[in-house]
């Protein structure tokens, strides 16, 4: 589904992308990780067309799509959960679904999402901003299902959640998977990220330093003294 070649991203003058080779295929979860300041969400934000491509190219489901804007992407199906979830604080959590659905999807889809996060259900009259951080985030994944996603991208969900909400989080995610959502998830939990993975890449300073089953990366020992803090 989807095919990055040897791409460059840079900010100004500085690389932050450096030759980087990644396939996803379709139904599978991707899981990416690496420090912080590796690269991991530029790399998401450069396949989602919000940060420019400075070299190499992006293919999806046999299509280049290196020179389309984000919103044409959208339009493919390629939909980005961003980092730090930016729902919209004082609007209702139904209107923040509704949001989703505007370039790509269909509004009538609303109960059929909503049903997959139940918490979000009474909810749905409140404004965002008062929702739980959990909440915000099983939000802003719900919103980006709107879209009726090909390809989700998926920037940090656990950052700043608790123990539990992560973990209630990574069993969403692993029930997307489960029904065949295309997922590439970035995440600095390694140990959790990789675990609900089919297939893992590991970043370092703008490169690909490993990549293989997610199984075999959580048991590799590189991997396990690095990011698993074994």
């Amino acid at each position: 589904m989807l095919e990055v070649r040897a791409l460059g991203s840079r900010y100004g003058r500085i690389p932050a992308l450096h030759g980087i080779d990644l396939r996803v295929g379709a139904g599978e979860l991707v899981a990416l990780v690496g420090a912080n300041g590796a690269g991991k969400t530029t790399l998401l934000r450069t396949i989602s067309g919000v940060q420019p491509a400075s070299g190499g190219a992006i293919g999806f489901e046999g299509r280049e799509v290196t020179a389309l804007s984000a919103r044409a992407r959208v339009k493919l199906g390629i939909v980005q959960v961003p980092e730090g979830r930016q729902v919209f604080a004082p609007m209702s959590v139904e209107d923040n679904l509704r949001l989703g659905a505007f370039a790509r999807g269909r509004a009538d889809a609303l109960d059929e999402v909503i049903a997959f996060f139940p918490a979000l259900r009474e909810k749905r009259r409140q404004p965002a901003g008062l929702l739980s951080g959990g909440q915000q985030q099983m939000l802003a994944i719900a919103r980006a299902l709107m879209a009726q996603p090909r390809l989700l991208l998926l920037d940090e969900p656990s950052m700043g959640l608790a123990p539990r909400l992560v973990a209630e989080i990574f069993a969403h995610i692993a029930a997307l998977r489960a029904r065949g959502t295309t997922v590439l998830l970035v995440d600095q939990n390694a140990r959790a990220a990789l675990a609900v993975a089919d297939r893992g890449y590991v970043m370092e300073a703008g490169r690909i330093a490993l990549q293989g089953v997610a199984a075999d990366l959580l048991r590799d020992p590189q991997v396990q003294r690095a990011y698993l803090g074994l």
